[in-house]
């Protein structure tokens, strides 16, 4: 059984929601600026979840550790 693309991207997404929140919070230690914490999270994840949803697809292609 195959995962579609759309599920790929669902978990993409509700990975990087609770992504988003951990970096934001490092961030915010680490400045102390809500706004400048809240950037970097946000760019950090549009980046990631697009990252993750190609990772995803090409583990896709790859049948190590599947049963058939």
């Amino acid at each position: 059984m195959r995962d579609r693309k759309r599920r790929s991207l669902a978990k993409a997404i509700s990975w990087r929601a609770v992504a988003i929140i951990i970096t934001t919070l490092v961030s915010f230690i680490v400045t102390k600026k809500i706004l400048i914490a809240t950037t970097i999270g946000i760019f950090d994840s549009l980046i990631k979840i697009m990252a993750y949803y190609y990772h995803e697809r090409v583990w896709e292609k790859i049948n190590f550790g599947r049963k058939k």
